[in-house]
């Protein structure tokens, strides 16, 4: 869509400045794709025949379904195809993610699909793969290989960076996707995420102990006024944006804790951000502090056991285990899990292993 141009800067820091991804699902806030006003001598006219008659390359199906989500606004209010355009209307189309501008090149790479039909597919994205193309990540990414695999599809033959998707997760965490494969599931998915409708789910490993087994953190995040690339708590609401988490206790292993999150917004970074700022980082995660030892012991034999643990999982503990959402044609609640990947396993069954060691050694 054309006349584009941010109306929020919740970026993603691991993209140079560019929307990139974020482990909790959508960039929030409404970015502006195409506005105009309409003339002083406008006629009476259904909104979509308007838009279709000002918009390049944008079909009436196209703008119906943006219309039905909510995302097509006149006078700052949203309107349907059928609304009758009047002279001096503005007209705003918004969307929850914004256009960038890389070639897309389609690159056939093995894609871990778990569920396909006409309206969408679930992806099991494995750590490492970025999810689209920015600053930095142009080649070998998620929709590199969706352009690829759906390239018969209207909406993956424009070369739309970010074709199909109403959310992300950070390239180093791993776990479950949707993707749209057609404009109407698009604008329909991408409502729910907007809405926070959808259910998410993730599973992590923090350091430390909880003195609880379940609780709720919540404070605005924004982007850290000390450390461009990190966010940050803003505990007073001053500044950010409002957030919320909650988790509870999966498994103790004494100086770390293997957690479920539950996310009520999608704030980048809010799972790795929210748990840093309560004194619980995720494991090996060195952007929020937690690729160094925070708890446990002195002895060399624990340093080196900690360090094995970074090397099975040279990455932040995190998965995207659980995906629910209604499906955008039949009505029908749907869900989707993930378990846990190969370094997370190996991860967790050290620390199964050191506890059976530190138990046996007490009793002995």
């Amino acid at each position: 869509m054309a006349d584009e141009r941010y109306i929020d800067d919740e970026r993603d820091p691991d993209a140079g400045f560019a929307p990139e991804t974020d482990e909790e699902g959508e960039e929030s806030g409404l970015y502006e794709h195409f506005a105009i006003t309409a003339d002083k001598g406008q006629s009476l006219l259904r909104l979509d025949k308007f838009l279709v008659a000002h918009m390049e390359n944008c079909s009436r199906n196209r703008i119906q379904a943006a219309a039905d989500s909510g995302n097509i606004l006149v006078n700052d209010r949203p309107a349907k195809s059928s609304y009758k355009v009047k002279p001096l209307d503005r007209i705003r189309i918004v969307m929850p993610w914004p256009k960038a501008e890389y070639e897309i090149v389609p690159e056939d790479i093995p894609l871990d699909i778990r569920y396909e039909d006409d309206d969408l597919l679930i992806v099991d994205k494995a750590a490492g793969m970025v999810v689209h193309p920015g600053v930095g990540n142009h080649y070998g990414t998620l929709v590199n290989a969706l352009t690829f695999h759906l390239q018969n599809l209207p909406m993956f033959s424009e070369g739309n960076t970010r074709a199909g998707l109403v959310h992300r997760i950070d390239k180093n965490t791993s776990g479950l996707l949707v993707v749209a494969k057609n404009e109407e599931a698009h604008a329909k998915l991408a409502k729910q995420f907007f809405d926070h409708s959808i259910q998410r789910r993730y599973v992590a490993l923090v350091w430390g102990n909880f003195d609880t087994d379940e609780g709720t953190v919540t404070g605005n995040i924004g982007r850290s006024p000390h450390d461009r690339q990190k966010m940050f708590v803003f505990a007073d609401g001053s500044d950010g944006k409002h957030a919320v988490t909650h988790w509870r206790v999966l498994k103790r292993y004494g100086y770390v804790t293997l957690v479920e999150c539950r996310l009520e917004t999608g704030r980048t970074h809010q799972i790795r951000v929210h748990m840093a700022w309560i004194g619980h980082p995720l494991f090996n995660d060195e952007r929020y502090g937690g690729d160094r030892i925070l708890k446990g012991t002195t002895f060399a034999k624990y340093r080196q056991f900690i360090e094995n643990c970074f090397a099975a999982m040279p990455r932040h503990a995190l998965h995207a285990r659980l995906l629910g959402f209604v499906h955008p044609r039949t009505g029908g609640e749907v869900l989707f899990e993930s378990e846990l990947p190969a370094d997370f396993r190996a991860l967790i069954d050290k620390w199964e292993s050191y506890g059976a060691t530190a138990r046996a050694a007490v009793t002995e």
